[in-house]
């Protein structure tokens, strides 16, 4: 006889799941927190979903937001503006369990992805007392496009940041519904890694977000706002009047002039072109054109800004950065000229210092020290975000450096790799076919110990963990993860003097 699928009810009507990969863990896939973004509900702020009947299966990933094809998105799965819904893991027996909430939300430029992806899959933290949430929210042109009329259409003179209003959405919907799958509403923590990353620090520092998550984790994300290095990367965010700019020159490329016009463009043509670079911004690769914007709403000021003001959520955070990510890694090859080019198109008027602290006189030296001086420099501009962030806050920060190579290909080409760290994260090395060895197992469940540590109490460290101190301005560390597991040196003090003096010599800050 075949037993019943489990059940919760959320304010819309009953889910019924399925098992998890793990046993005794339960998964609700494609649970609906908005409804369809289609039609005249495109670029408009989502709204809840309609009630349903009966109970809703909820043993398939729903439809993933429209986006161009990628290697991170599974090609079989559904494509659809209906895309507003979420995936949950939980171990909970039954509603009111007041378990520990983690919602990740993922990564690919604010142009791919989903999250169904298998190495976000939750059901080892599940397993270990955690209740995980996955969100789908709008991508691309559909997620981040602005334009004057709508930015009047919306009563708040704001447009362009439909894909965090999605994930604000969702954690309005969690509030209202986790308890039903075992979650406390009181302890959620928000999580990403890449632009997943930049929208956990855009949401730290948007007012409203304001009471929705207890705890943040943002993995290869947080520099210090006068960083030239953020104007490449997921933080790159733009501002207003040059996003309304773009958004209808964008617009009027594909025949479209009015609202109504823009609203009746096929989804394919909107798509086809938003995975656009910014073509302002030089760098390799530029950042994508549709991304957040400094709207004076979701996003009232610049990082720099919101620090300064001590206006950004106070809660505790947990902030990372991988060793060969960022231009650096064992597939970087540099001749000395090339490599004094790049220092002298960085540094300017500082590449003479830089040159003589990282010399090199062969294309060997060169590529070894590109890549050190990019490691010294990300944790030392993540160091000075942290006492930034501390000077004005309550919570605590946490930093670290992530440095192991995962087995396989991919390690073998890449090293400690942008976004390498995911699966020893969240536990998911049962989720995906790589040949892991038992050291990989013991550096998952470290690295799961502590995110569950988090999540629980707002603070990593607890029995059988290594000690993770909060990060201190005076101290001059970070904890490495993956190996080690103990604090290192920013760099050493000639070098980290030099990083620290460069960042605030720079006038542009975002």
């Amino acid at each position: 006889m075949t037993s019943p699928r489990p059940t919760a009810r959320t304010e819309s009507g009953l889910v019924s799941g399925t098992a998890a990969l793990l046993p005794g863990v339960t998964v609700y896939k494609g649970v609906p927190y908005g409804e369809s973004t289609e039609g005249p509900r495109r670029w408009r702020p989502p709204a809840p979903p309609a009630p349903w009947d009966g109970t809703r299966p909820a043993d398939i990933f729903g439809p993933i937001c429209p986006q161009p094809p990628s290697e991170l998105a599974d090609p079989a799965l559904p494509r659809s503006e209906d895309c507003l819904n979420l995936t949950i893991w939980t171990a909970a027996g039954q509603p009111g369990e007041c378990l520990p909430v983690l919602v990740w939300l993922h990564g690919g430029r604010f142009l791919y992805g989903s999250g169904a992806d298998p190495q976000y899959d939750g059901s080892t933290l599940a397993a270990g007392g955690l209740v995980v949430v996955t969100i789908n929210s709008r991508l691309g042109a559909l997620g981040y496009l602005a334009t004057p009329d709508l930015s009047v259409e919306s009563g708040h003179g704001a447009s362009g940041n439909y894909g965090l209003l999605d994930q604000i959405e969702a954690l309005h919907w969690i509030r209202r519904n986790i308890a039903a799958f075992g979650g406390d509403p009181d302890r959620v923590t928000l999580a990403g890694q890449s632009s997943g990353a930049a929208s956990v620090m855009d949401l730290v520092y948007s007012p409203l977000a304001k009471g929705l998550f207890h705890r943040a984790i943002a993995q290869s994300a947080v520099l210090h706002p006068r960083d030239p290095a953020i104007s490449t990367l997921a933080p790159s965010h733009r501002r207003l009047d040059r996003a309304e700019r773009e958004g209808t020159a964008y617009a009027k490329e594909r025949g479209a002039t009015t609202l109504a016009e823009m609203r009746a463009l096929p989804v394919e043509t909107l798509v086809a072109g938003s995975a656009a670079n910014d073509p302002e911004i030089p760098g390799s690769p530029p950042p994508p054109l549709f991304r957040p914007v400094v709207d004076g709403w979701v996003l009232p000021r610049t990082y720099a800004e919101t620090l300064a003001a001590g206006a950004q959520n106070d809660v505790p955070v947990i902030v990372g950065n991988n060793r060969d990510e960022s231009g650096a890694g064992p597939a970087t090859r540099l001749t000395v000229a090339q490599y004094e080019r790049n220092a002298a198109r960085r540094y300017g008027e500082f590449s003479k210092e830089f040159l003589t602290l990282y010399p090199a006189t062969t294309d060997a030296e060169a590529t070894a020290q590109h890549n050190a001086a990019r490691s010294d420099a990300a944790r030392i501009s993540t160091h000075l975000w942290a006492g930034e962030w501390a000077s004005r806050a309550t919570s605590p920060v946490f930093t670290h450096f992530w440095t192991r190579t995962p087995p396989g290909h991919e390690g073998e080409a890449r090293g400690a790799f942008h976004g390498s760290e995911i699966p020893y994260l969240l536990g998911s090395l049962h989720a995906l076919d790589r040949p892991w060895t038992e050291a990989d197992r013991h550096t998952a469940a470290l690295l799961t110990g502590y995110v569950s540590r988090f999540a629980a109490v707002g603070d990593p460290n607890g029995p059988g963990l290594p000690t993770w101190h909060p990060t201190r301005p005076h101290v001059r560390d970070a904890l490495e993860t993956g190996n080690g597991w103990a604090p290192i040196p920013l760099a050493e003090p000639a070098k980290a003097d030099f990083h620290r003096r460069f960042l605030k010599a720079q006038t542009t800050a975002w």
